[in-house]
């Protein structure tokens, strides 16, 4: 089990905020320290703040762009490589993103379109289903858009991006890259009884120490501690892929029969972990961060209404979902009107990181320049 990201959230009022920002970059280098001398391995350190629009109100788009990329440069001047503004939550706000993407190299960001007090937001839904379409032709091979997502019904204090937003006093949370405890639960297991009962004991083990370790953090460190987001970030190892893991129940191929099956049961074990959750705490299968779905994605033993299925039980939504560069923005934007009816529906945090891939069509392969894709073939949303 690794760390994928420990997450500072901070709130931020106005954009001189330069302090603020190197103590949250301290703390996050300090519990980076704490936690490799207990032998744990951290990938990355992240901060995460309220929503944009908070603090940098009553300017016009060029000047929220102009003072994004100040935030930009006191993050890389602090060796911050990851930096999330949190969401837009009005078709103005949303509108800006593809001019802040296309500026900056590190800044995340998100739309919010939808939430149980208020049901779907239509405008914002629509403007996000644009947004999307504007920054795939905007950067190159559309990669900008890993650096947004749409959602409905997140909180605050997720630790993974793009969803990331924070509320209240500063706080950290912890998100977990495992997907390996699941391989050798399931690999040591004969039927579904005993896999769920394996992989229990494996995670309640492991995610238990770990959440002993961030309770001292936070005493030491005098700072809240949100939690722990069990969610199951993905690997691109092929022998910690979470498909491959489903494998070796030998219920067949990931998207096959038994898939939702065995989503539920991961699923279930990760929500009833006795330690502090936060975020998604669901399992993760974004498309192209995994080797094996990406391999099945291939062989087209899934699709994105299937994708749209496993989140019914499982985890955070449609993740990292290559898509024809030509998709219009309805069809988009009926992507995402499902996923968010899913969210409302069944009261669980989603979201929708859609990659239109300009001058590619459905069954031809991405060709991704990043050290955090797997190329694979693109999805048929007819």
């Amino acid at each position: 089990m690794k760390i994928r990201a420990i997450t500072m959230g901070i709130s931020l009022q106005s954009p001189q905020v330069q302090e603020k920002i190197r103590q949250a970059a301290d703390f996050n280098h300090q519990i980076k320290s704490f936690l490799a001398q207990q032998g744990y391995e951290v990938q990355t350190t992240r901060i995460a703040t309220n929503p944009w629009c908070e603090y940098l109100p009553g300017l016009s788009p060029p000047e929220i762009v102009s003072e994004v990329q100040k935030i930009e440069q006191i993050c890389q001047s602090l060796d911050v490589s990851f930096f999330n503004i949190g969401y837009a939550d009005s078709p103005e706000q949303i509108a800006i993103i593809p001019e802040i993407n296309s500026n900056t190299s590190i800044i995340y960001c998100s739309s919010k379109i939808g939430s149980l007090a208020t049901g779907i937001d239509l405008p914002n839904t629509r403007e996000s289903a644009q947004v999307i379409k504007r920054i795939s032709q905007q950067t190159e091979g559309g990669a900008g858009n890993f650096r947004f997502c749409a959602w409905a019904n997140c909180p605050a204090g997720i630790p993974f991006f793009p969803a990331s937003y924070h509320e209240g006093n500063a706080s950290f949370a912890l998100g977990l890259e495992c997907s390996d405890l699941v391989m050798q639960a399931f690999s040591q297991s004969s039927n579904l009884t005993e896999a769920e009962n394996n992989l229990k004991s494996i995670f309640v083990e492991e995610v238990s120490k770990l959440d002993e370790l961030c309770q001292r953090v936070a005493e030491k460190f005098a700072i809240e501690y949100r939690g722990i987001d069990s969610s199951l970030a993905p690997s691109l190892d092929k022998t910690e892929s979470i498909a491959f893991a489903y494998e070796s129940l030998g219920l067949g191929k990931f998207g096959q029969p038994g898939t939702l099956a065995i989503s539920a049961i991961i699923t279930r074990v990760l929500q009833s972990l006795p330690v502090k959750l936060c975020g998604y705490s669901g399992l993760m299968l974004p498309v192209c961060e995994d080797v094996g779905l990406a391999q099945r994605a291939n062989e087209q033993t899934y699709n994105l209404t299937d994708l749209l299925l496993y989140s019914a039980v499982c985890g955070c939504g449609l993740d990292t979902v290559p898509i024809p560069g030509k998709i219009t923005v309805e069809k988009i934007e009926a992507i995402l009107l499902d996923m968010a009816s899913l969210a409302l529906k069944l009261d669980k945090p989603l979201s929708a990181r859609l990659f239109p891939i300009p001058g590619k069509q459905a069954g031809e392969i991405t060709e991704f320049n990043s050290p955090y894709l797997v190329d694979c073939r693109i999805f048929n949303v007819e």
